[in-house]
């Protein structure tokens, strides 16, 4: 974890004031005459926590340079941020920024601030309603509003929320009743999948508001009905711009799968289930690794479940450009450069939370170390893991004076047959209770707790009889070998296409029914960078056999064939890597039954 936030700290987010004029000194958000929407705090959004959790002097500067010109452009009225611009969307991002500053340095600046700002809107939002993108977002705002609300109190502020949840779109009722069941045609604001992705956070927010049972409920259907209608092979929906169905050809966005990263923490904080962390790591290892190169340097606008070329070409895409999936430095639109920053580091500072009994409860498990106060009591955690590829997380407890101290375990829905040891003990293992095993007990220094999380390959059932393929939280692909071209003229760090040096139309051969297969799985320790394909942590060597009636169709892999596929070509050794290292890849397989019976 630590090596991949540098890798991003050393990459796009380290050095893009210098390169892209959008963050700059001239952006209107830092006093200039330039951009004054979304870019600006988009990048400090990502730019601050990763600062503070590298205590990077170099980023720790940048983001006070952001944080203290945002603070300093507030109004007599309260209003703040460039005067040209009083969209009440770019300043959503821009409370984000600003809690998140207060978490890490409680700077008594901001709470005033706040308070100055909501005030301003108490008054104005009756006349100058949410409208737009601030209309289908409105539920980040109101957390902003629970954030000082937590701190402070008055009653004023639960108004301010609950006037805001209601001129926001009432996600629960279009994702479940109303959800358009195809690829959408023309733009609304209520299909756009980076607005879907954040709207799912709504019900979270109107629960802390109003205290209702039903909203973890709305949250569920949302996601069901989600997945019904337009999820994809890796288990998020699609989201080429628009809401795009279940073909695997068709993307999603590099900013809908950082914002639902963010949803899917709220969720977790809100309702304390483990099933959000289940989907948070699912995005995270799988879609948010594939978006960006393996070095951090490059990202893709739109992303493919099955994507077997990257170039500059007219795609099947709801709505975008020719260069919406090259990995450069601004394809098809730079929401995505400004926006990318947040999703590792979120993470990083969500992988534990405390909760209200003071028990410490993992939310995704990565390697880490957790600081926190227990009753009063300093205690500090040591996660060491190779997790999400390796099995096995071992947990040091040092509790400090703590008498006993409670931890909380999730156990992913996936696993079975979980075993934990306690400071040298087996350790009975409950039935999970919403995903978590707890455990309450004294503590010495140095005990251990060590978590056996078994990862056995499981096929997920798709569309004509084609499969997929999970080990743990990881979506297994094809490997398809990839030969990277710089684009000539491009900008920041780099444009590059990449194109396929092998086979990619192979049918999976699973051998005899019943299951999947008892294939080899490798394992080695992670690289320098985790999520490379010439060094990935994990292979799964499978069987595949050449299915040459699959071919492209728009420059992109034409849908899997109906399965079982016949042939009576031969079958052969394949590779099986994590989505997230493969750049080309095939995650959604037919499957091949071999006719000839030499090759049975």
């Amino acid at each position: 974890m630590l090596q991949q936030l540098r890798l991003q700290a050393d990459g796009q987010t380290g050095q893009l004031e210098e390169l892209w004029a959008d963050v700059g000194p001239s952006s209107a958000w830092r006093g200039g005459d330039g951009e004054d929407w979304e870019r600006g705090p988009y990048y400090v959004d990502g730019l601050l926590p990763l600062a503070h959790l590298l205590q990077d002097e170099q980023l720790l500067a940048k983001a006070a340079d952001w944080v203290n010109a945002i603070l300093a452009s507030q109004r007599s009225d309260g209003q703040f941020g460039p005067e040209p611009n009083d969209d009440w969307w770019p300043r959503m991002v821009a409370l984000k920024v600003l809690t998140q500053h207060a978490d890490a340095t409680s700077d008594v600046r901001v709470e005033p601030f706040l308070e100055h700002y909501f005030r301003f809107q108490l008054a104005h939002l009756p006349q100058r309603p949410l409208a737009g993108w601030a209309r289908a977002r409105g539920a980040d705002n109101a957390l902003s509003v629970l954030w000082l609300h937590e701190r402070t109190g008055g009653d004023w502020l639960l108004q301010l929320a609950e006037l805001l949840l209601r001129q926001t779109f009432h996600w629960a009722t279009f994702l479940t009743h109303e959800l358009p069941s195809r690829p959408v045609t023309s733009f609304s604001h209520r299909t756009h999948g980076v607005n879907v992705a954040m709207g799912l956070k709504a019900p979270a927010a109107a629960y802390l508001v109003d205290g209702g049972d039903h909203h973890a409920g709305e949250v569920r259907a949302m996601f069901a009905s989600l997945e019904e209608q337009h999820g994809l092979v890796h288990g998020t929906f699609s989201g080429d711009e628009w809401l795009g169905g279940r073909e695997p050809h068709h993307g999603v966005e590099t900013c809908q799968v950082v914002e639902l990263m963010f949803t899917l923490e709220q969720l977790a904080r809100v309702f304390g289930s483990g099933s959000f962390g289940d989907r948070l790591e699912q995005v995270a290892f799988n879609l948010l690794a594939a978006a960006n190169d393996a070095s951090m340097t490059s990202h893709q606008y739109h992303q493919q479940a099955n994507q077997v070329l990257v170039s500059v070409a007219q795609r099947d895409w709801t709505f975008s450009g020719d260069d919406a999936n090259i990995f450069g430095h601004e394809p098809h639109y730079g929401c995505c450069t400004a926006n990318l920053h947040q999703g590792w580091p979120k993470l990083a500072r969500s992988l534990w939370m405390q909760d209200t009994q003071d028990a410490l409860t993992v939310v995704a498990y990565a390697p880490c170390t957790v600081d926190a106060v227990v009753d009063g009591h300093a205690v500090s955690l040591l996660i060491d893991t190779d997790y999400p590829f390796d099995e096995l997380v071992r947990v040091v407890v040092d509790p400090g004076t703590a008498p006993e101290l409670t931890l909380r375990l999730r156990v992913p829905e996936w696993c079975e047959a979980t075993r934990l040891e306690v400071a040298g003990e087996p350790w009975d293992c409950p039935r999970p209770v919403d995903g978590y095993i707890t455990i309450r007990r004294s503590w010495r220094p140095g005990d251990e707790v060590v978590l056996t999380l078994p990862m056995t390959l499981r096929t997920v059932p798709r569309d004509r009889g084609a499969v997929g393929l999970r080990l743990g939280p990881l979506v297994m692909a094809l490997a398809v070998g990839e030969v990277w071209r710089p684009l000539p003229g491009s900008s920041g760090l780099g444009d590059w296409e990449v194109t396929p040096r092998t086979w990619w139309n192979l049918g999976l051969w699973l051998g005899s029914p019943g299951g999947p297969p008892a294939w080899q799985v490798e394992r080695r320790r992670p690289s320098d960078r985790p999520f490379s394909g010439t060094a990935a942590p994990v292979i799964v060597h499978a069987a595949g056999v050449p299915l040459k009636e699959w071919t492209m169709t728009g420059h992109s892999a034409g849908p899997p064939p109906n399965s079982p596929v016949e042939s009576t070509l031969p079958v052969q050794p394949v590779k099986l890597l994590p989505y997230g290292c493969a750049r080309l890849r095939v995650s959604e397989l037919p499957v091949a039954v071999p006719t000839a019976k030499e090759w049975m």
